[in-house]
């Protein structure tokens, strides 16, 4: 075979290698991120549910259920809804939404990556309106307005909860009960877990003592093995405490709630905030006012980075300090309440 006629050949044959490897990247373009994993699955999406992602990988197929997704970067995702995206996931709800202000919906063809972008927004405004910073009947309409709109939508279930929580915030517990029911229908083990508990907790705010201890006590007792279902079983005994106390076990109710802070993880700050909640409200249902002052203050002290359990706590310090002859430190507290949470109601 002559010369030019090798490298002819391996001309074609290096076309050819580019060619696949190209049109090997531009089908793997999307990728999921599950909770338990730093690494994406990347793919081609053909399918989305309420339920969670089919994902085309190569001549294989993977499913992932909703609740196990932690984030999807989709082909085609505009600048400034990554940047969002990742601003939110992080928290940084104020940074996301500025993020978004810059981008404009109608140059976005995909509507895979137009619906993560205005539950983004969503998300965004409506964590800002259950801290006292934003309007949260404007976040339920937005809510309420998503999830008819996007009924086959992987966030579906998400927003289930984020109404729940913004009609618990505005004493809506009725609804709460329904909004939070619903996570039961998703098809994850933890949803059904989470739905359990926050039944729960509407019940604790409406004083059903024997309810909500039945109801932790279910999340208390089930056998897990995840991250986020252990979490949620900790948050369960944190209600019980609470319960206990309310039900006139203010000796037991504060005995588990100090064995819940004595096992805390110290980096874990979210969990630290609302444990430490859960013995100032144990505290309180006992009568101990001074042990509850101090228990709120070690949120207010140690976790005010934390936005809806910091407010919380100012807002029953705000209620408690009179009560042992110090009104200077109530209005030191309900100043900062009414500066950093401004439309906070507890």
């Amino acid at each position: 075979m002559t010369q030019p006629r090798l490298l002819r050949l391996a001309l074609v044959a290096a076309v050819f290698s580019f060619t696949l490897a190209t049109d090997r990247a531009q089908a793997q373009l999307d990728r999921v991120y599950t909770h338990d994993s730093g690494t994406a699955t990347s793919g081609t999406i053909t399918s989305v549910t309420k339920n969670g992602i089919q994902l085309k990988v190569g001549a294989n197929t993977r499913n992932f259920v909703e609740d196990e997704i932690r984030k999807v970067a989709f082909q085609g995702d505009p600048p400034p809804l990554s940047r969002a995206r990742e601003f939110a996931i992080d928290g940084q709800y104020e940074q996301a939404l500025d993020e978004l202000k810059g981008l404009d919906f109608s140059t976005i063809s995909r509507d895979l990556v137009k619906t993560d972008a205005a539950y983004y927004r969503l998300l965004a405004r409506a964590k800002l309106a259950l801290a006292g910073q934003g309007d949260r009947k404007a976040a339920t309409a937005e809510a309420i307005s998503f999830a008819g709109q996007n009924r086959d939508s992987f966030h579906f279930y998400s927003v289930a909860k984020l109404l729940g929580d913004l009609a618990l915030a505005q004493k809506e517990h009725a609804k709460a009960l329904q909004f939070y029911s619903a996570l039961a229908q998703a098809p994850s083990t933890e949803s059904k877990i989470e739905s359990r508990y926050l039944i729960g907790v509407t019940m604790l705010e409406q004083d059903d003592i024997p309810g909500a201890e039945k109801a932790f006590s279910d999340v208390a007792s089930v056998e897990v093995n995840s991250t986020s279902a252990l979490r949620l079983k900790t948050l369960a005994k944190a209600g019980q405490a609470v319960a206990l106390a309310k039900g006139g076990k203010g000796k037991e109710g504060l005995e588990l709630a100090d064995k819940l802070i004595s096992e805390l993880n110290p980096t874990d700050i979210e969990m630290s905030a609302k444990i430490y909640n859960a013995q100032g409200a144990s505290y309180e249902a006992a009568g101990d006012i001074e042990g509850a002052i101090l228990a709120y203050l070690h949120t207010h002290l140690m976790f005010s980075g934390q936005p809806d359990a910091h407010a919380n706590a100012l807002s029953r310090l705000v209620e408690l300090w009179p009560k042992v002859g110090r009104t200077e430190r109530a209005a030191e507290a309900r100043q900062e309440l009414q500066t950093r949470y401004p439309g906070f109601v507890n």
